[in-house]
């Protein structure tokens, strides 16, 4: 297909107006949009690709986009070499992106906002050119870049082994049902797996590159816009989340100070109808040692629709013991006159509840009556305030295995509960979310020799599972991140806790954390009964980027160059026969040069068959 640029270009020359010396005249092309010139739509009518791609069609009416057409006209001359209408300066721009020196109204923006990113690595320290596809400049190439892809090398992986897949699981509405680990670019991966999933998924959990200032950095790209750069590769992928969440659903990002003040301004932008909070994990008590401050903790942002209780009380590290007697100006017996009443103990146990009699009482706080062992404990301050229990007998029978009770020195004997579950607070602190403890550690020991880099607690993920899907024990559970496979660890521990049937989606690029997260998770489903199934977006030119990559010698290069000539899908820009004419220039060059010519020639847009 014809570049877009290049064509609108060929197009418009057609009109002698147009063009003064051979060169456009982008101005008159301007002047004649705004006041939509009859040659001038027609002559774009007259083209395909310019109706696609500059008209509307609204019942049998043909609409022209003449903003969209002017702004891809007029930014070219920004950036005349680049797949970008933003100037490659961080700044504050309109809406019309004119800069602030230019206008007074003003949004955030940075360079490369218009863009996708591929973002493609197999290895965590791998650099990579990057291509941005404009969405106003190069809607054709972004459309074919995000088609749903083809899956391949699918099979079945259970405790006994692997399995050939002649279908998937599916329920009686023909939703896919199997615990699934997609292999392959994570953006195209979730383009791809809208048409079955849109709509369906629960909770997405995403712990993403912190794009750290240190060499151990996983975000590695080359660009020296790296902030941008970041919030490009989030954007794209943030905007196709938002289409795969349920109306209830709620997405989960791990973040550490890096970009977390960056983060939290693109989620407002792109969730705006959300509520969002962000809470605090302890993770590293230890602390990492910085020129200022030793930093211990990280952050989770959750975000769901406005007005929604969709979070959950989550478990106690320790169960909290919480005195069952009110306390304060607003607990006293005259409040709830039916939560004023003895409970009765022998022997440090609860044995049942006495009635309430007419007479005053003065012994406050302490033993009133006792009976064959069998004392009565009233909900009466020392000062002798009567107040009352937190609940009414009926309730308090409900719950009495979670009281248990306590005899002081002096004598009076409290009631407390035994409180195993919180509303989560905002920071999570304790034992369980020691990420060493409970990631390093618990993978280092499952997969001896591989590596991933600052896997997450079990419980910390665990917990914020548990938070969102107690209740909902068909939830769909999306993690694409995958990283050393936490999430599909964590889903599996809480379906074997309460018999749930809880699906987990991992997508994962980088070799290795694909080799761990299939290992981690085959040991695990090796004590229970579930299976998942495993399968890669199937490769074209990723095919070739990873030969090229891998070549030791110019003879094997050389070799590779035929063969892309015959199957690669290559760039528009490539005259595959003014190469061929120039093979000793090619042949001088240096291998790593050889590599670098031959990855250019490669179309990115196809790296996988749609």
């Amino acid at each position: 297909m014809e570049n877009l640029l290049d064509n609108l270009k060929n197009l418009l020359q057609k009109d002698e107006r147009l063009v003064s010396e051979g060169e456009l005249l982008k101005n008159k092309i301007v002047e004649l949009a705004l006041s939509l010139d009859k040659d001038l739509i027609e002559l774009l009518l007259s083209d395909k690709q310019m109706k696609e791609v500059f008209f509307t069609e609204v019942g049998k009416a043909t609409i022209f986009n003449k903003e969209k057409f002017i702004k891809f006209v007029s930014n070219k001359q920004f950036l005349p070499d680049s797949y970008t209408a933003f100037k490659n300066k961080i700044g504050l721009i309109d809406e019309k992106d004119e800069f602030v020196s230019e206008r007074k109204d003003v949004v955030l923006s940075w360079p490369y906002k218009d863009c996708i990113l591929e973002g493609g690595m197999t290895k965590e320290d791998q650099k990579r050119d990057e291509i941005f596809w404009n969405e106003t400049l190069a809607p054709d190439e972004i459309s074919r870049l995000l088609d749903p892809k083809t899956f391949t090398n699918a099979k079945r992986i259970d405790k006994d082994g692997e399995h050939k897949i002649e279908k998937f699981k599916t329920d009686e509405n023909g939703n896919i049902k199997d615990n699934l680990i997609i292999k392959g670019n994570n953006l195209l991966a979730l383009h791809s797996l809208k048409k079955r999933f849109a709509g369906k998924v629960k909770l997405i959990y995403i712990d993403p590159p912190y794009n750290t200032n240190n060499q151990r950095n996983s975000f590695t790209y080359n660009n020296s816009f790296k902030h941008s750069t970041w919030l490009t590769f989030m954007k794209n992928r943030l905007e196709v989340t938002k289409e795969l969440l349920r109306e209830d659903g709620v997405l989960q990002i791990a973040i550490d100070e890096n970009e977390q003040s960056r983060l939290g301004v693109l989620l407002d932008e792109i969730f705006s109808d959300y509520e969002k909070h962000c809470i605090t994990i302890v993770h590293n008590p230890r602390g990492v040692q910085g020129n200022n401050f030793s930093y211990t903790n990280e952050f989770v942002y959750f975000l769901f629709k406005k007005g929604l209780k969709v979070i959950h009380k989550i478990k106690r590290d320790n169960p909290l013991e919480e005195e069952f007697k009110d306390h304060g100006s607003e607990s006293l017996r005259t409040d709830a006159k039916n939560c004023f009443y003895p409970i009765l103990v022998k022997n440090n146990k609860i044995i049942g509840f006495g009635e309430v009699p007419n007479e005053s009482f003065h012994p406050s706080g302490k033993i009133v009556r006792e009976k064959n062992g069998i004392v009565e404990v009233w909900p009466i301050d020392v000062g002798g305030v009567e107040r009352k229990w937190v609940f009414a007998k009926q309730t308090v029978e409900e719950i009495r295995d979670k009281l248990f009770v306590k005899t002081k020195s002096d004598g009076t004997i409290d009631i407390f509960r035994i409180k195993d579950e919180k509303i989560p607070r905002t920071v999570w602190i304790g034992e369980r979310y020691d990420a060493s403890t409970h990631g390093s550690k618990i993978v280092n020991k499952i997969i001896d020799g591989k590596t991933v880099s600052f896997p997450k607690s079990l419980f910390a993920v665990y917990d914020c599972i548990y938070s969102v899907t107690k209740n909902d024990k068909d939830a769909v559970i999306l993690d694409f991140f995958a990283g050393s496979g936490t999430t599909a660890h964590a889903t599996l521990d809480l379906n074997k806790e309460d018999g749930g049937r809880r699906q987990f989606i991992l997508i994962e690029q980088l070799d290795e954390h694909v080799d761990v997260s299939i290992e981690r998770i085959k040991q695990e489903i090796g004590k229970n009964t579930e299976d998942f199934v495993y399968m890669e977006l199937a490769k074209w030119n990723e095919n070739f980027v990873e030969k090229i990559q891998k070549a030791k010698t110019k003879e094997e290069l050389k070799k590779l160059w035929e063969t892309m000539k015959e199957k690669a899908f290559l760039s528009y820009k490539v005259d595959i026969k003014t190469v061929d004419e120039n093979a000793k220039d090619f042949e001088d060059l240096s291998i790593e040069n050889q590599k670098r010519f031959l990855l250019e020639c490669l179309d990115k847009n196809h790296l996988y068959v749609n």
